[in-house]
């Protein structure tokens, strides 16, 4: 346990030591905590963003990409790894993200709800191709500072490609939405109106005039985005102390529960907007977060050490990624996510870790 705490710092560090103070049954109750938290400050968030895209007239699909496609603890994680010279478990946790944002979240949405789709073809061209940038870079056999750069670069041109295109757009993304109708409207009167489709908070009566104030919502959305990442840091600090204080097998509880608390707030970010109705907040994360796990992630891991490939990661890992997010761009192409296509999703994952324990003896997660 010592070289564990010396290598974990900052407020990660932290909370993981506070959380073990509390011993094993101390570590489940706040890991029912965290549960909580992350379900409240979603629903929050998907509040605070929906008032803001109509106060301030914006696309709600942009508001979430800016808000919930950085997976700022995905980076700390990257971070803690490449400075425990631990490089390879850093890129491996990136791809890893990448593959479970898809094979996970949205295809559990689709089980859950199927909803129509009506992305512009340029995004889902750019979400496609957004894993195999990575493959040139992995053939050289090994990931540089430059190569850093360039992953970084093209995150951010997909980042800023995405929000200045919705600026321009007349018709927002989503528009056959009751939500997205709303806006519409809203764009062509130039009035306010308070959405149909928005259920009354707390906060619409506390604010008062400020209610009309998009920078208010903005603000708290800021205060949501904080609770939920606070929450995963719960979830995740508790998870590990209960491996420990019930002696369960690393292995077998990382590919169960562990990648399941791992992915609960994306799950979460997707799922429930989409039930909500606000399905521009589900798919927006979900872009995102795949975006900046395979470029923007795996840049910043560049950025501090150079990493050498393994080969599992050429025969395995990224075709793996790739497969799937294509797969998943063209389902977003067609116009409408079935509940047959979240089970292809669903079940080309669980062969994946099927293939990747009983085939190449291991799997990319940190632990």
């Amino acid at each position: 346990m010592g070289e564990k705490e010396e290598s974990e710092g900052g407020i990660e560090g932290v909370i993981e030591g506070f959380i073990e103070a509390q011993g094993t049954i101390g570590a489940v109750l706040i890991l029912f905590g965290g549960i909580t938290l992350l379900m409240v400050s979603t629903e929050k968030l998907i509040s605070y963003l929906a008032r803001a895209s109509l106060s301030m007239k914006m696309s709600l699909f942009a508001l979430a990409i800016i808000f919930t496609g950085f997976e700022f603890d995905d980076t700390i994680l990257a971070l803690v790894l490449s400075s425990g010279e631990l490089e390879g478990a850093a890129l491996g946790t990136a791809l890893g993200t990448g593959l479970a944002i898809t094979g996970v979240t949205l295809a559990g949405a689709a089980i859950v709800r199927p909803f129509p789709v009506d992305l512009p073809t340029d995004y889902l061209v750019i979400f496609a191709l957004s894993p195999l940038v990575l493959v040139p870079f992995v053939l050289l056999g090994t990931l540089t500072f430059v190569h850093g750069m360039i992953l970084t670069g093209f995150f951010i041109f997909s980042f800023a490609y995405f929000i200045l295109r919705e600026r321009q757009r007349d018709v927002p993304v989503f528009r056959n939405t009751e939500f997205g109708q709303e806006i519409q409207d809203i764009r062509t009167d130039g009035g306010m109106a308070r959405s149909n489709s928005l259920e009354e908070i707390p906060e619409d009566r506390l604010l008062g005039n400020l209610a009309d104030s998009g920078t208010v919502w903005l603000g708290l959305s800021v205060i949501a985005l904080a609770g939920i990442v606070f929450a995963a840091m719960l979830l995740e600090g508790g998870s590990e102390v209960v491996i420990e204080g019930f002696g369960i097998n690393q292995t077998v509880f990382g590919a169960t529960f562990l990648t399941l608390i791992l992915t609960f707030e994306d799950i979460m970010l997707t799922i429930e907007p989409i039930r909500r109705g606000f399905p521009e907040i589900g798919v927006g994360n979900m872009i995102g977060s795949v975006l900046f796990s395979v470029t923007g992630n795996v840049g910043v891991i560049m950025f501090f050490s150079e990493v050498s490939i393994e080969s599992s990661v050429l025969t395995l890992h990224l075709p793996a990624v790739i497969i799937v997010t294509a797969l998943a761009a063209y389902f977003l192409y067609e116009g409408h996510l079935k509940r047959w296509h979240g089970f292809l999703l669903g079940g080309l994952y669980i062969a994946y870790w099927i293939i990747a324990i009983f085939v190449f003896g291991g799997v990319p997660i940190s632990g």
